[in-house]
């Protein structure tokens, strides 16, 4: 079984290896691309590659919460039971929750 950075490792090497048939356009101002051209020649990237590394790496930061997860029977029943299962003390809670509000208005 992989870990995350592992996979996402295994994942960049694989993707390099696969042809790029895709073609994306975008425009920029000037300040951006110069940025953006520092950037990938400080990281020994080309402009496309660095442009490319960085978009598809946030974008699965993205849509990291958004993912399906599958879990065993066993894994989500305890799941279940751990969502049913009554909160420690809350007593702290009751006391900071009765005390008057900062932001209420005066009456």
């Amino acid at each position: 079984m992989y870990t995350h950075e592992e996979k996402t490792m295994s994942d960049a090497i694989a993707e390099s290896r696969t042809a790029k048939n895709q073609r994306i356009n975008l425009r920029a101002t000037e300040r951006q691309e110069q940025v953006l051209r520092r950037a990938a020649a400080a990281t020994d990237h080309t402009m496309t590659d660095f442009i490319l590394d960085s978009a598809v790496e946030h974008a699965q930061r993205v849509l990291a919460d958004r993912r399906w997860f599958s879990a065993s029977e066993e894994q989500f029943e305890e799941f279940v039971r751990l969502l049913d299962a009554p909160l420690p003390s809350t007593n702290k809670f009751d006391k900071l929750f009765a005390r008057p509000s900062r932001f209420a208005d005066p009456e």
